[in-house]
Formats: structure tokens, C-alpha cells, sequence
């Protein structure tokens, strides 16, 4: 009887070991296969993104790498007669327009995510949650459509009331009211979820202190939630980096020049890319590639550096 038990427990053993041996295999591969697209996307773009720094295009020369990162010019090369490309202007652009609309999206979708997980009854905190999860699945085109014939409106009557002429609302500031309600869904329903995890005994905690509930929320429930509220900015500027269709309807196409006048016209990085898209060959075509390499090379570092201020911000706070 004994002996029988022990053989079908080291047969059940011998199939667990087996299961988990197939299972690991199964979750490396889907992890392989994951991590395969983003090498692949990324030798794509780099393989065609330095063809017009190396190669003479049509007899007018290749295109200087130093002058295409530092230039505050971006001259069409439709007549096929110049290569005088330039995105200086345009990744600081697009670094600003990022700033700005976090400025609006970070605090409107972090007190939205803490009002529908601390404050709002169920109810209406159920029917909060599904609206910033519909608004988190719209398309970005219908985001695009709702700028043009809304905010562009706005954008523009407001100027015209301060005595500004401006491109039909085309401007920096549509831009960014679109990426932040663009981005504000994304923000909320990730801050939700990291404020909804704070363990509860922290926060009865500091109301048997004498806290209220309101400095709970706002210096205890926040404050533990950070590392998750951080990581939702991320991902927040992250869109706003990558988003071009949206932006192109309301950005105005701005071919020089850096302007931070907010009710001037601008150009995104994106805007840029999606507008070269016509062409199927030639510099024109080749040179998209070029920006998205620069886009690819900007979230990353963004990425990077907003995750080493992620960590340093931990540390203090496990220091104090």
C-alpha cells in the first residue's frame, strides 16, 4: 500500500516537473516572439532611416546628419532639388507640446482616478470607470475629428477676442488640449489601480491619527500610490510622443523655425512622418524613416530618464 502511494506521488511529481517544463517553454517563446517585433520594427526603421546619410540621392547629395539633428529648417524635397532636411526645431516642439499637455492630463486624470476609487459611492464610481475606459478605446482619428471641428473653433474665437490673428486655430494649443484628452483616459484608469492597491491599514492608520479623510487621500493614499501614478505619466507621454494622426488635424504644419507661442502653428515629429507618407520612393520617403529613428531614439531616452527619476524618488522616500 505504501509503496503503491509513493509511486503515484513521484509519478505526480514527475508530471508536475513536466507541466512546468512546457509551461516555461510556452512563456518564453511568447516573450521571444514579443521581443522579436521590436528588433524587427527597430531594424526596419534603422536600416531605411540612414539611407539618406549615406547614399546620394538623385545627384543632390547625401543628407548631413549634423544639420538634420540641429537644423531649424524642414524644406520639402517634393521637387526632388534639395536634401536640406532639418528636425532640430521639431523635437523640441514636440518635447514642449509633451510638457504642456502633461501639465493638464497628469493632475486632471490623478484627482479623476482618486475620486472614483476613494471618494465617489460605487455606483457612480462604476459608471465613472466605464466612461474613462470607453474614452481610453475611442480612436485617435475620432480625437482628431472632434479638434478639428471643435477646439480649432475654440482655439480660434479665443484668439480673435485677445486681437491675435491666428492659422484658422491651427496651434500649439490645440494640440496639446487634444493630447491631453487624448491622454487623461490612460492616466486615470492606470493611477486608479495604483491608488485602489494602497493597503487599507495605511490609510485607517492615519485616520486614528486624527488625519482627515481628505489629507489621507491626498498625503497618504497618493504618496504610497506614487510608483504607479509615475508609471502612468509614462505611459501618458508615450502616447502624447507617439500620436500623429490627432495632431496633424489641428497642428498646422510648421516648416521652421521654434516657436512657444502657443497660439502660433507647429509640427510634431509624427506630423512630420505621416505627412511624407504619399511617396512610395525617393528622399522624401526615405527621410520619414530618418524622423522615426530620431522618434524611436527620443522615447527611449525620455523613457530612461523618467524611470531614473522614478527610482531616485523611491529612495528618498524609503530614506525619509
Amino acid at each position: 500500500m505504501t509503496t503503491n502511494y509513493q509511486k503515484l506521488k513521484v509519478r505526480s511529481t514527475a508530471r508536475g516537473r513536466i507541466t512546468d517544463r512546457i509551461a516555461k517553454t510556452i512563456f518564453m517563446s511568447t516573450a521571444i516572439l514579443s521581443a522579436s517585433f521590436i528588433f524587427l520594427i527597430a531594424g526596419i526603421v534603422l536600416i531605411r532611416g540612414v539611407i539618406p546619410f549615406t547614399t546620394d540621392n538623385l545627384g543632390i547629395g547625401r543628407v548631413s546628419l549634423l544639420r538634420f539633428l540641429t537644423y531649424d529648417v524642414w524644406l520639402v524635397g517634393e521637387t526632388f532639388a534639395s536634401n536640406l532636411y532639418g528636425v532640430g526645431f521639431i523635437i523640441i516642439s514636440t518635447l514642449f507640446i509633451t510638457l504642456l499637455s502633461l501639465l493638464i492630463s497628469f493632475p486632471v486624470g490623478v484627482l479623476t482616478a482618486l475620486f472614483i476609487a476613494k471618494i465617489a459611492p460605487k455606483p457612480l464610481a462604476k459608471i465613472l470607470r466605464t466612461v474613462v475606459e470607453t474614452l481610453a478605446s475611442i480612436p485617435s482619428i475620432v480625437f482628431g475629428l472632434f479638434g478639428a471641428g471643435v477646439i480649432l473653433k475654440l482655439v480660434y474665437d479665443f484668439s480673435s477676442s485677445i486681437g491675435y490673428q491666428s492659422k484658422g486655430g491651427n496651434s500649439i494649443l490645440a494640440v496639446v488640449l487634444v493630447l491631453a484628452l487624448m491622454t487623461i483616459p490612460t492616466i486615470t484608469t492606470i493611477s486608479e489601480v495604483a491608488i485602489r492597491s494602497v493597503d487599507k491599514s495605511i490609510e485607517q492608520g492615519s485616520l486614528a491619527l486624527g488625519a482627515s479623510k481628505t489629507q489621507t487621500n491626498f498625503k497618504v493614499v497618493l504618496s504610497s500610490a506614487k510608483s504607479g501614478i509615475f508609471t502612468a505619466a509614462i505611459l501618458g507621454i508615450g502616447r502624447s510622443l507617439g500620436e500623429a494622426t490627432a495632431v496633424s488635424l489641428v497642428a498646422g504644419g510648421r516648416r521652421a523655425g521654434i516657436s512657444f507661442d502657443i497660439l502660433d502653428t507647429t509640427s510634431t515629429l509624427t506630423t512630420i512622418m505621416l505627412e511624407g507618407l504619399k511617396e512610395t520612393t525617393g528622399i522624401d520617403y526615405d527621410i520619414r524613416f530618418s524622423v522615426g529613428l530620431v522618434l524611436m531614439v527620443v522615447i527611449l531616452l525620455t523613457n530612461l530618464i523618467l524611470n531614473a527619476i522614478k527610482r531616485k524618488v523611491g529612495v528618498v522616500n524609503v530614506k525619509e
